[in-house]
C-alpha cells in the first residue's frame, strides 16, 4: 500500500531529533503506542539500504492526524493500515532497489510505501526483496529505478522453503539495525562504540583497531547470510544455475563498512582513512554531547533532550557525573583559552576521563592526526560544518557567531530558555571583550617599554592592530544584533522545528545557506 501525502512536509514532518523527545513516539509494538503524543515514527523511504534504517522521520499524527487532514490538498490513504507490522521501501532511487524492516507502530508516505501482513510473513518477503533475485525481475518489470506499489505487488514471491532461511533473515535484520544504532542520528542511539567495554583498550589507537576488526566481521558476516540467502531463493526458482549468489562489499549497506559509506572509486587505505577520520569525529561530537547533557557517560541513551530542560533536571537523573554537564548551556569557541572552560578544554577533560591521562598525549595525537589538525582549529573551523551535515542542515547545536567569526558560542537547542541569549551577551562577549581590552593594555606597554626590543615592539603593534579590529566586531555584534535580540527574550518551540526557529535570531547564527 502506498501512504500519506502531506503536501506540506516543511509543516507536518521532521527529524526525530528535532522536537522534545517527550512528544515523540518511537514504539515498535503495536500495545506500546501512545496516541496522546503528537509525533509518530514515518517511514518516507531514503537512500540504499537493506534490512534496517533510514528511520529518520517522524510526523505530526496528534488528535489522529486532524491537522494535517484539516489540510487543504492532503491526502491519508490506506489508513486502517496505520502503524501495522510492514516492511518499506524507497519508491524512487538512484542506485538499486532495497527493502527494509519496519515492525509496528509507523505511519507511511506515499514515497515510502509498504507491506503488510504477520511478522513471519513479512520477513519472508523481506528476505526476497534483499535478494539479488527480486532486483533481477524488478529490472524486467520497470527498469526506470521508480519502484511502485504495482511492481512490487506483481512479484512472484515464494516463501521459502527452507527453514534455515528465517534464521538468516532475523541475523541479517538484527545486525543492519546494531549498525543503525551505532551512529547518534539514530534513535536507537545509547552510547558510543569506542567507548563500549567490548572494545575498550587502554588507547584510543588499540580501541580503534578493536573497533574496526568487529566492524569488519560485521561487514563479513552480513555478506556472508546475503549470500547464503541469495542460494536459497535461487534453489527455490530453480534459477541457482542461471545467477551468481555473491554479493560484492559495495552492496553490504552497513555505515561501518567503508566500502559502502564512502562512494566512488577509492583505494583501501583511502577508505581507511577516511573511516578513521569519521570515528574519531563522531568521538568529538559525542563529547560536545555531554558537555551539554544530552548524553552522559553515566547512563545510555539521551538525557537532555526535551525543551528548556537544565543542568538540575540532568543531576535527576545523573546524580554523581563523571562528566559533568555545562551549567548555563553556553560552550565558548575561540582561537585561544580565553576562557577556562571553553570547549576545547572540556574536551581535553572528556578525553582524560574516558581514556586516562597516562595515554592522554598518545591519544590526543592519535586523534589529530586522524582527523587532520589541531582540536582547537578543528572545533573552530569544522565542528559546525560537520554538524550541519551530520544532522542533513537540521542542527541540534547553534552557533552564535560575530560578523567575521572571532566570538563564538555553542548552545544546544533543547536547553535554550528566553534568557540564554542574555547570557551569552553578559556573561560571554562582554567578559570577552573585556579580557581582549586587558591585553590590549598590555601590549600598549610593551610598544613603549625601554626593555622591548625592536621585534618585540613590532609584533606588539601587529597584535594591537589585530585586538583593535576584533573589538570593533564585537560592539558592531553586540549593538547591532545580539543585544537587540537579548531584550527580545525569544521564544521558540521546539515543535515548530529547525528550518522556523534558526530563522528567529537572524545575522547572530552562523549563516547556514536554506536554513538563515
Amino acid at each position: 500500500r502506498i501512504g500519506m501525502m502531506t503536501t506540506n512536509n516543511n509543516r507536518f514532518l521532521r527529524y526525530w531529533f528535532e522536537p522534545k523527545k517527550s512528544d515523540v513516539n518511537f514504539s515498535f509494538v503495536d500495545e506500546a503506542i501512545d496516541l496522546s503524543k503528537r509525533w509518530f515514527r514515518y517511514n518516507k523511504g531514503g537512500g540504499y539500504r537493506k534490512w534496517y534504517g533510514n528511520n529518520d522521520f517522524v510526523v505530526n499524527w496528534e488528535n489522529n492526524g486532524s491537522s494535517i487532514r484539516a489540510f487543504s490538498g492532503s491526502t491519508i490513504r490506506n489508513e486502517s493500515f496505520m502503524q501495522k507490522n510492514c516492511l518499506t521501501w524507497s519508491d524512487v532511487t538512484s542506485t538499486k532497489f532495497s527493502a527494509r524492516y519496519s515492525g509496528s507502530g509507523a505511519i507511511h508516505d506515499n514515497s515510502g510505501p509498504c507491506a503488510f501482513g504477520e511478522d513471519a510473513n513479512v520477513k519472508r518477503s523481506l528476505g526476497f526483496l534483499c535478494s539479488k533475485l527480486s532486483g533481477h525481475f524488478l529490472t524486467i518489470l520497470n527498469p526506470t529505478l521508480h519502484f511502485q506499489i504495482g511492481n512490487i505487488a506483481s512479484l512472484p514471491i515464494v516463501p521459502p522453503m527452507q527453514e534455515s532461511s528465517t534464521k538468516i533473515i532475523n541475523n541479517a535484520i538484527r545486525i543492519s539495525k546494531i549498525d543503525w544504532n551505532y551512529f547518534e542520528t539514530s534513535n536507537g542511539f545509547t552510547s558510543l562504540p569506542l567507548l563500549h567495554p567490548t572494545y575498550r583498550r587502554r588507547t584510543q589507537k588499540d580501541t580503534y583497531s578493536s573497533l574496526r576488526i568487529h566492524w569488519k566481521e560485521l561487514a563479513l558476516k552480513m555478506q556472508q547470510l546475503e549470500e547464503e540467502n541469495n542460494r536459497i531463493f535461487f534453489e527455490d526458482y530453480n534459477l541457482k544455475d542461471e545467477l551468481m549468489p555473491e554479493v560484492p562489499l559495495k552492496d553490504i549497506t552497513l555505515t561501518c563498512n567503508p566500502t559502502y559509506r564512502y562512494k566512488g572509486d577509492r583505494n583501501k587505505e583511502e577508505l581507511e582513512t577516511l573511516l578513521l577520520a569519521d570515528t574519531m569525529r563522531e568521538f568529538l561530537s559525542y563529547a560536545v554531547g555531554c558537555m551539554f547533557g544530552r548524553y552522559s557517560l553515566d547512563k545510555p541513551g539521551l538525557i537532555l533532550a526535551n525543551q528548556g530542560e537544565s543542568l538540575k533536571d540532568y543531576l535527576q537523573q545523573v546524580s554523581k557525573p563523571s562528566f559533568p554537564a555545562d551549567d548555563d548551556n553556553v560552550i565558548p569557541i575561540f582561537d585561544q583559552d580565553w576562557f577556562s572552560d571553553d570547549i576545547t578544554s572540556r574536551f581535553y577533560e572528556f578525553l582524560r576521563i574516558t581514556f586516562g591521562q597516562e595515554h592522554y598525549e598518545e591519544n590526543l595525537k592519535f586523534i589529530t592526526g586522524a582527523i587532520g589538525k589541531d582540536i582547537r582549529k578543528y572545533f573552530l573551523k569544522d565542528f559546525y560544518r560537520n554538524h550541519l551535515k551530520t544532522y542533513k542542515k537540521r542542527p541540534i547545536y547553534w552557533l552564535f557567531s560575530s560578523p567575521k567569526g572571532s566570538f563564538n558560542a555553542l548552545i544546544y537547542v533543547h536547553r535554550y530558555r528566553p534568557d540564554t541569549v542574555s547570557v551569552i551577551l553578559n556573561d560571554y562577549l562582554r567578559e570577552f571583550r573585556t579580557k581582549l581590552i586587558n591585553a590590549l593594555e598590555s601590549l600598549e606597554q610593551v610598544t613603549i617599554s625601554a626593555d622591548a626590543t625592536k621585534t618585540e615592539r613590532t609584533k606588539a603593534l601587529k597584535q594591537i592592530d589585530k585586538l583593535k579590529k576584533t573589538i570593533i566586531e564585537l560592539d558592531t555584534y553586540e549593538k547591532e544584533t545580539l543585544y537587540p535580540l537579548a531584550t527580545q527574550n525569544t521564544k521558540i518551540d521546539l515543535d515548530d522545528g529547525v528550518k522556523v526557529n534558526y530563522k528567529k535570531f537572524g545575522k547572530a547564527l552562523k549563516k547556514v545557506v536554506g536554513l538563515s
